[in-house]
């Protein structure tokens, strides 16, 4: 089967929203099935940080769960319903080990670094599956530099400022663009849909935007 023009999807999130974690599994299983009929896509990550006046060693979970939703009780029942969502995309949400809400420039700078890796959506991974599975506080540099190294990413360049400013900036440009609601996801500039969809209907969207932007493409190369 001859494959369709590629085109490119970036996808806003932070890497401490639940929703991000189960929408980035959707989209793991829509882009195998599109693979399968033969279209073809890239995919980058876009930082977004649900906190971005967060204090840079985070703070206790449970405390900042309680003023966020009002009580502890409010945030365990939102939880639960995030734990049944992540069960039916293979995602074992371990929310009792998570003990702290982390600052995620640093952890969004090291997905930044990964870049030009080949491996920016497995760092990725990596980095949620450290947080919501094991509990671990991926705004701790000792963390960040073990899944550095694991990805392909030097980390002596975490000790440094190196692309902080950049990740800051890209952040506040979404901002500054009118998103606030994340996963958000874009195909070549274009924005798409927000949420996290069940990958059946973002099969739908993601066919139909790449079949209108190939045409587009075509349509301009003809002209």
């Amino acid at each position: 089967m001859t494959k369709a023009m590629p085109m490119h999807i970036e996808v806003i999130s932070d890497v401490i929203c639940p929703w991000c974690f189960i929408g980035k599994r959707h989209l793991d299983f829509a882009l195998r099935e599109l693979a399968a009929d033969g279209l073809a896509f890239t995919v980058g990550w876009r930082p977004f940080q649900l906190n971005p006046d967060m204090p840079p060693g985070g703070i206790d979970r449970s405390t900042y769960r309680a003023a966020k939703f009002g009580s502890l009780e409010k945030s365990r029942e939102l939880d639960a319903g995030v734990v049944s969502a992540g069960r039916m995309v293979g995602i074992d949400f371990n929310f009792p080990r998570v003990a702290r809400t982390p600052n995620t420039l640093a952890a969004h700078r090291l997905i930044w670094l990964a870049g030009n890796t080949g491996k920016q959506g497995a760092l990725k991974e990596a980095i949620m599956r450290a947080y919501f599975l094991d509990g671990r506080d991926i705004g701790a540099s000792d963390v960040l530099a073990e899944l550095a190294a694991e990805y392909g990413v030097d980390p002596a360049l975490l000790d440094s400022d190196h692309g902080l400013d950049i990740v800051a900036a890209a952040d506040q440009a979404v901002r500054q663009a009118g998103i606030s609601g994340v996963p958000s996801f874009l195909m070549n500039g274009y924005m798409l849909f927000s949420g996290a969809l069940p990958s059946d209907a973002m099969v739908v969207n993601l066919r139909r935007a790449h079949a209108v932007l190939a045409a587009r493409a075509n349509s301009a190369s003809a002209a």
